[in-house]
């Protein structure tokens, strides 16, 4: 995994190198073309434009400058110049409006416009205009947006996932339970997915649907919600329902699709799923992206982080999330949302090759994978190597990383809370920790990095 100050990656790994291939995030959304348009609708649209040409105000959700143009280079964590997140005091009433005064008092572009998890806006600000900005005395920080990035490898093995945590066993199967997947987005038309998926979805990353043009949010999906329907493969909890937050964008580049998105599109995210919490039912969610970051294990409060302080309002909402540990070997502590311990479930990956506890003979069956973070802020360890799920354009592909390790606990979250719906986000934790598979009863760890328990679900 690429630890970078601020670019939200997706946690796949890479088999052959064990590192992360961060890409800048612009979205190659759909291109709609109107053809044998009669003169009525040109005109009728061209008066529209005219109208909107005197908005002088607008929100642009398309992927900001510092992503898309003059950084091509950009990876998880690195800052994007001018583009800044704005949090108010939490005496303003009505962020929107607030933010749309600043934006014509100063000439800003407005991104994104927070009003639940936070209250505030991102916006295009020019370093000539930061310090006036700054003083106004409804903002009570501004922080510069950065550049966040899946989690995630790839290989071509057998998912054993689902037996390693002995999830055939499970009773519950998650009906009417939602979990948000914040991530690429998800195949909508999926034949493994669609009779789970529910609700509009959001997608911070543009206008369009939230659909997915990479693969990864759809892969994370499976794990958690994948239908038991007699093809393809079945998800931790089965009768789930998933809703789709579309926080990264995908483009082709060199013939592969990849995927990044912005600090900023992420708390668009977790202030959607706040908002919507009771209306959807949304009891969990999953993230497994990151950037680089910190704790100061009081909610953002003490070092004005806004990311961290959208988490711990989406964590009281009543939403439990399950969150990617990383991939490149090192402490999580410099990794988020995966070190905010006051607001997530972190999750490392375990190398498992058959689906059932002790190693194979002469194998790395059963120990933590070599390349997935370790620390204090790890609370559960779970099957994260060839994990073989759901992909884009209705297909299917196996997958390794931390990003495949979360989905599993985020589908357990939904076991949890389908039989204890009154359950805090911290008493879920807590039993999932005590319900784990102890070192040494079924996987061992060389490194000695790893003391978290592995998951286990089977009578949930």
């Amino acid at each position: 995994m690429h630890t970078l100050a601020g670019k939200l990656w997706y946690n796949q790994h890479t088999d052959q190198n064990y590192r992360l291939n961060p890409e800048k995030n612009i979205e190659n959304m759909e291109n709609k073309k109107w053809q044998n348009s009669s003169w009525l609708l040109f005109l009728v649209l061209s008066s529209l434009v005219a109208v909107l040409l005197f908005d002088q105000v607008k929100v642009n959700y398309n992927v900001s400058k510092g992503v898309g143009d003059g950084i091509s280079s950009a990876v998880a964590g690195d800052k994007i110049p001018d583009q800044y997140i704005v949090v108010l005091q939490d005496r303003v009433s009505r962020a929107p409006e607030k933010a749309r005064i600043l934006a014509k008092e100063h000439g800003l572009e407005l991104l994104q416009i927070y009003e639940h998890a936070l209250k505030g806006f991102a916006a295009v600000i020019p370093a000539s205009r930061l310090e006036k900005i700054k003083a106004d005395p409804d903002i009570k920080f501004i922080e510069q947006d950065s550049i966040v990035e899946p989690l995630q490898t790839s290989t071509q093995t057998s998912s054993t996932g689902y037996r390693r945590i002995n999830a055939p066993n499970a009773v519950s199967k998650g009906a009417g339970v939602t979990v948000a997947v914040l991530d690429t987005g998800i195949d909508l038309d999926h034949p493994d997915l669609a009779g789970n998926i529910f609700g509009p979805g959001k997608n911070c990353t543009g206008h369009a649907s939230p659909d997915d043009q990479h693969g990864h949010g759809t892969h994370v999906a499976g794990i958690i919600a994948a239908l038991d329907n007699d093809i393809g493969v079945v998800g931790v909890a089965s009768k789930a329902r998933i809703i789709s937050v579309k926080v990264m964008s995908t483009k082709i580049r060199h013939g592969k699709p990849v995927s990044s998105g912005t600090t900023s599109q992420l708390i668009c995210g977790l202030d959607w799923v706040t908002a919507n919490a009771s209306l959807y039912n949304i009891k969990a969610a999953n993230m497994s992206l990151g950037t680089k970051g910190k704790s100061d294990n009081n909610c953002g409060y003490s070092d004005n982080s806004a990311l961290h302080q959208a988490v711990c309002r989406t964590r009281d909402a009543g939403v439990t999330m399950a969150a990617a540990a990383g991939n490149e070997g090192v402490d999580s502590r410099g990794i988020v949302p995966a070190a905010y311990d006051d607001a997530v479930i972190t999750v490392s990956a375990l190398e498992d090759r058959d689906g059932l506890p002790g190693g194979l003979a002469g194998s790395s069956d059963d120990t933590f994978a070599i390349w997935s973070n370790y620390g204090s802020m790890i609370d559960l360890g779970a099957p994260g190597v060839g994990i073989y799920s759901t992909y884009a354009n209705g297909g299917y592909v196996s997958n390794s990383g931390t990003s495949m390790a979360a989905p599993h606990v985020a589908g357990a979250v939904v076991l949890y809370l389908s039989a204890h719906p009154g359950a805090s986000w911290s008493e879920v934790r807590q039993a999932l920790i005590q319900l784990g598979e102890p070192l040494g009863q079924g996987h061992t760890d060389p490194s000695g990095k790893h003391p978290e328990p592995v998951l286990q679900v089977g009578g949930l």
